[in-house]
């Protein structure tokens, strides 16, 4: 999206990003991008809400009125409601002490497979592949997110040269996410979005090795590292 603002741009056409991935943005500086702080999926905030979705629109267009750019305006947190939750908060909810996850998260994705399978069979696309990693290899990609959430030090064979471990951190858990929310929803297709939600954050040990991750990148303080915690437990 960021990209093609600034093709739009060069071809005369103005143009406003609303953003979910800050620090995307911040490296392609598109001419106008408002950043907002939903969940994945909920670019304009909580559904069936429009009078705070006019809301969200209106601080869009406002930014073009700004003198010169790029410019990248965050919306406020405080405005409003601002849709889904944060996993952390999510899992807190949902396990809360009775033990429900799932121990092994390899195990979990290998039980999981033939539900994927047939939702990529079904509907013959998928968002699993950012990590270019065949779905039947991703027990190894668990033993990599593990090792990461202990130290920095881990790394794996299949990162590409030029992707960082930390991004190459965030490719691995949005194909695990993607792989565990297409399974689910073949599994249990009458369930709503916020149960899937709940579902994965509170209830597989997936999730909780993503929130592992997500916690010990926000002690760090280090703004680079919090805002990829915050993409990854989203």
């Amino acid at each position: 999206m960021s990209v093609l603002a600034r093709v739009f741009e060069a071809a005369g056409l103005a143009t406003v990003a609303v953003a979910l991935v800050r620090e995307h943005v911040e490296r392609v500086r598109p001419p106008r991008a408002l950043w907002v702080p939903f969940y994945f999926g909920f670019t304009l905030g909580r559904p069936d809400d429009p009078a705070f979705q006019h809301q969200v629109i209106a601080a869009a267009l406002d930014l073009l009125s700004a003198d010169a750019g790029p410019v990248l305006t965050d919306f406020p947190e405080d405005a409003g409601p601002i849709g889904m939750p944060q996993a952390s908060q999510v899992a807190s909810e949902a396990t809360n002490g009775d033990g429900r996850r799932t121990p092994n998260a390899a195990d979990e994705l290998t039980a999981l497979r033939p539900y994927y399978e047939r939702w990529l069979e079904q509907r013959g696309r998928t968002a699993v592949g950012l990590t270019g990693i065949p779905q039947r290899r991703f027990r190894g990609v668990v033993r990599f997110l593990e090792a990461y959430a202990e130290s920095d030090d881990a790394d794996m064979d299949e990162r590409p040269a030029g992707v960082s471990t930390l991004q190459f951190v965030r490719y691995c858990a949005d194909d695990l996410k993607a792989f565990c929310y297409e399974a689910r929803m073949m599994q249990r297709p009458n369930d709503a979005e916020p149960d899937v939600h709940r579902w994965f954050w509170g209830d597989t040990a997936v999730g909780a090795l993503i929130d592992r991750i997500t916690q010990r990148l926000n002690a760090t303080g280090d703004a680079a590292l919090q805002a990829t915690a915050y993409g990854l437990s989203r």
